[in-house]
């Protein structure tokens, strides 16, 4: 095993559940800034901004990290258009999402436009209506460029597996017989992205998650190692179905050596 020189980590089912806090991850965490390891929270997450997941894992888990190193689908998705709109010029845009997501393309000067947008962007939104979807498709169906924030179905709430992001992509999607650009994970966006703003290459990095259909085959996709841990969503029985295997795979976080890998 190689000493990795950064990592990319999920949040939720990786150094939390909800709520429910993981000693373990907060170790491994607290290990890596004993080390000097650069590190990134990589999460699908677009509602939140950087600021708001940082109080979170603090005044809930007692995990003390800066925005540094926090980079949320919504962050990705504007690089993104930011990097688009760089050739085209365009930089009008009409969203379905909230808050984070808004705020992270207004800072990349994007403007609104509702009729003739150059992109349209559907992420999560919980105060999603008829008309944001009936302004998407039409836009869409005008010509906008159709982007997804990420493809996740469902997202785990108290009262359980609610719509995630893909489900409102893919009403959308439906309508407009289209397929959208996803930037976040399982797609190499969000990875190369963080990679590009650490400095680091992807194989010098190891991407650490809890499922294997977004955060292992995300390190696939991007050409980074992967570490599993059984601490969420995927299970041995599942992994074992699928044709590439993670790099690494351990039962929870003190199971990872920085120095020499999985231990027993």
């Amino acid at each position: 095993m190689k000493k990795y020189q950064a990592y990319l980590i999920d949040l939720d089912g990786t150094i939390y559940a909800g709520s429910k806090r993981y000693p373990k991850a907060r170790q491994f965490v607290e290990r890596l800034q004993a080390a000097g390891t650069p590190f990134k929270f990589v999460t699908n997450n677009t509602t939140k901004l950087p600021v708001d997941v940082v109080r979170n894992l603090a005044d809930n888990h007692d995990i003390h990290v800066t925005t540094d190193n926090v980079y949320t689908a919504g962050l990705a998705t504007a690089d993104y258009l930011d990097q688009l709109a760089g050739r085209t010029g365009e930089r009008t845009v009409y969203v379905v999402g909230e808050i984070g997501l808004c705020q992270a393309l207004t800072a990349k000067g994007f403007t609104v436009d509702e009729e003739h947008p150059k992109y349209v962007v559907v992420g999560l939104d919980s105060d999603v209506t008829y008309e944001k979807f009936a302004k998407a498709v039409l836009a869409i169906r005008s010509g906008s460029t159709f982007i997804g924030t990420n493809s996740d179905s469902n997202i785990p709430k108290s009262r359980g597996l609610m719509p995630g992001a893909g489900a409102l992509v893919d009403l959308v999607r439906y309508a407009v017989q289209t397929d959208p650009i996803f930037v976040g994970k399982p797609e190499p966006i969000i990875l190369n992205n963080s990679l590009q703003q650490m400095g680091i290459a992807a194989e010098d990095a190891l991407m650490v998650g809890d499922n294997y259909l977004t955060d292992i085959l995300a390190g696939i996709h991007a050409g980074v190692d992967t570490l599993l841990t059984y601490t969420g969503v995927s299970t041995p029985e599942l992994v074992a179905q699928q044709a590439i295997q993670p790099t690494y795979t351990v039962p929870s976080l003190d199971h990872w050596d920085l120095e020499v890998g999985p231990i027993a």
